[in-house]
């Protein structure tokens, strides 16, 4: 294993996912969008996403396990090449069959497909990288998924708004094969587990092995999975759903400027990311993961100036400048956040149960966010003339959780994190 973190292959990786991620942000701005724009519901657009979600919860166990039996690069132009098909035959269909019940499918299948497609990639940086440089490697890997967010939502919006869905259609497809013939060349470090049981007897066993090592082993990334399953119930899914609803419908936008305003909002969402990944390179080993609880408040925090704004009636600029600039601080503080906890999880983990392991405490985390996208989408819906009532309620449930997390927080073993 080389001390150097930029060598062929995992500069190789990290060029593919930005072409790969790009491609997946442009589809996941405008397919839901293009929805809510053609139907005016926030409670079928909360509803969309929340199914979308599900496969993604449900294939990211799959893919951890599929990751430690399975060559990694395989994975990965598979799944691009899958990718590529799956938006030509949406391309083909798309005045064939009715709108919702075909963005449901191919949204399903889209995130499913990431959801085996991450704990791959996740898989690959400790054979790819030191461990002294495993950081900087997954906030590297982090950086890229928020340049991608950057370039896309941004990018996207001003074709979508101009030029409608179909182009950013085609720009996809373009990205996921160029993605998938240049991951033909990487050479990732695979050796072959010899087993006389079926698919699923390994898969049954794989899984139980995995509950085992985050309950038994290492509870404490058990608990901490569980905590900020319940930040993403309240907190991760208001963004999602309440970013797009508040920008289209209760700042006073036009259609079309709305469309790109929520492209450069999402944009900055992910320069958020961005940073928060270069933060989390340069200081992330000095910050004492035991005091993570202050992160998540300071996150709680930022909630409350869109929850103002809505109630002042504060519509135009000035209020979608204070919207975004909330957002991006969440960002940047649950990116470190993130960062931090995905080291540690991998640091403690034996190579060969990293990627089942991962990806489970990947679906721990992912599986409150249906729920919590359904829930918003029906309250936005229900209080859309009180909007700020939905802030201030998430607010005050979030201090509840960031009181509760300080116990969690303080199991870990810090030691881990300077090793």
């Amino acid at each position: 294993m080389k001390d150097k973190l930029f060598q062929r292959d995992f500069t190789m990786v990290v060029i593919g996912q930005i072409i790969s991620l790009f491609g997946n942000n442009i589809l996941r701005y405008a397919l839901p969008l293009y929805l809510l724009n053609k139907t005016g519901s926030a409670a079928l657009y909360g509803m969309v996403l929340a199914l979308s979600f599900l496969p993604m919860v449900i294939l990211s166990p799959v893919g951890g396990i599929i990751a430690d039996r399975v060559n990694k690069r395989n994975i990965m132009v598979c799944l691009d090449f899958c990718t590529a098909g799956l938006m030509a035959f949406y391309a083909a269909a798309n005045n064939t069959f009715q709108l919702v019940p075909l963005l449901v499918a191919v949204l399903m299948l889209l995130y499913g497909i990431q959801g085996a497609y991450q704990p791959a990639v996740q898989a690959s940086l400790p054979v790819l990288v030191s461990s002294e440089n495993l950081m900087a490697g997954n906030a590297v890997v982090n950086a890229v998924n928020s340049l991608a967010g950057v370039i896309g939502p941004v990018l996207g919006g001003m074709v979508f708004g101009f030029w409608g869905l179909q182009p950013i259609i085609y720009i996809s497809i373009l990205c996921f094969c160029i993605s998938a013939v240049m991951e033909i060349f990487i050479h990732i470090p695979y050796e072959k587990q010899p087993s006389e049981k079926s698919a699923f007897a390994i898969a049954a066993s794989d899984m139980k092995e995995s509950f085992r090592f985050i309950r038994r082993v290492r509870p404490e990334i058990g608990r901490v999975g569980v905590l900020l399953a319940l930040v993403n119930l309240i907190f991760s899914a208001l963004i999602i759903i309440g970013l797009p609803v508040v920008i289209n419908t209760q700042l006073g936008f036009s259609q079309s400027l709305g469309n790109r305003l929520y492209g450069y909002a999402q944009g900055m969402l992910a320069a958020g990311g961005l940073a928060g990944a270069l933060l989390s390179g340069s200081i992330g080993r000095k910050m004492d993961i035991r005091h993570s609880a202050r992160v998540i408040f300071l996150c709680t925090l930022a909630l409350l100036p869109t929850g103002f704004v809505l109630l002042a009636g504060a519509g135009g600029m000035t209020g979608f400048a204070v919207i975004a600039v909330s957002c991006m601080i969440m960002m940047i503080l649950s990116t470190i956040l993130s960062i931090q906890m995905i080291t540690y999880a991998q640091k403690v983990t034996p190579v060969n149960l990293t990627g089942k392991v991962m990806a489970l405490v990947s679906c721990i985390v992912m599986c409150a966010n249906p729920m919590g996208q359904a829930v918003y989408g029906v309250l936005f819906e229900r209080f859309s003339g009180k909007a700020y009532l939905i802030y201030f309620g998430a607010f005050i449930v979030c201090l509840i959780l960031c009181w509760r997390s300080h116990r969690t927080f303080r199991t870990i073993d810090h030691r881990v994190m300077t090793e």
